[in-house]
This record gives C-alpha cells, sequence and structure tokens, in this order.
C-alpha cells in the first residue's frame, strides 16, 4: 500500500506545459506582427513615421519576448512563483501595443 500524498506536495498536471505554450504563441504572434510591421516600412520608401512605428512594434515585441523567457523559465521550477502585478500589467500592455501595431498595418 502506498501512503498517502503530503499536503505540501503538488501536482500542476499540465498547466504549466499549457502556460508555456501559451507564452510561446503569443511572442509568435508578436513576431509575426514585428516582422510584417517593418517588412511595410521598408517596402517602397515609407516615410520617417512608418520606419517609427515599426521600431516601436519591434521593441515591444522583444520586451514581450525578454518577459516571456523569465516566465517561462520560472515556470520550470517545482512551485512557480506568481507573476508579479507589474510583470502582469507590463505583458497586458505589450499585447495591446501589438495589437494596435497589428490593427494599423491591415487598415
Amino acid at each position: 500500500m502506498t501512503p498517502p500524498r503530503a499536503a505540501a506536495e503538488r501536482d500542476p498536471g499540465l498547466q504549466p506545459e499549457r502556460t508555456r505554450l501559451a507564452w510561446r504563441r503569443t511572442t509568435l504572434t508578436g513576431a509575426v506582427i514585428a516582422v510584417l510591421a517593418v517588412k511595410s516600412a521598408l517596402h517602397g520608401g515609407a516615410p520617417p513615421s512608418g520606419i517609427v512605428a515599426a521600431a516601436l512594434c519591434t521593441g515591444v515585441w522583444l520586451g514581450l519576448l525578454g518577459l516571456a523567457h523569465r516566465r517561462i523559465g520560472a515556470l520550470a521550477a517545482p512551485r512557480p512563483v506568481a507573476l508579479a502585478p507589474r510583470a502582469a500589467v507590463t505583458a497586458v500592455l505589450c499585447a495591446v501595443a501589438l495589437a494596435v501595431c497589428g490593427v494599423a498595418l491591415v487598415l
């Protein structure tokens, strides 16, 4: 007979893997937006404002990528710490900024 599990032991199931995959999907989407922004800014001699917008999109994506990399690393721990409120707000702002860049590319 096996002994019962200790109350302090954690069984996260597949939740950390799903979270890692969600961070990867978000950064991949941001990469696509940044590449399209750069392509549209450099295609056909875009005005300086287009180049600045592409640079901002790329910078926001790089910030999101760094945050995602740190978070994915933290999820590897047996008991990952919760995402800090400041990091959560930063992630949301980066995602919203990339969404706005994506919409601006489409229009």
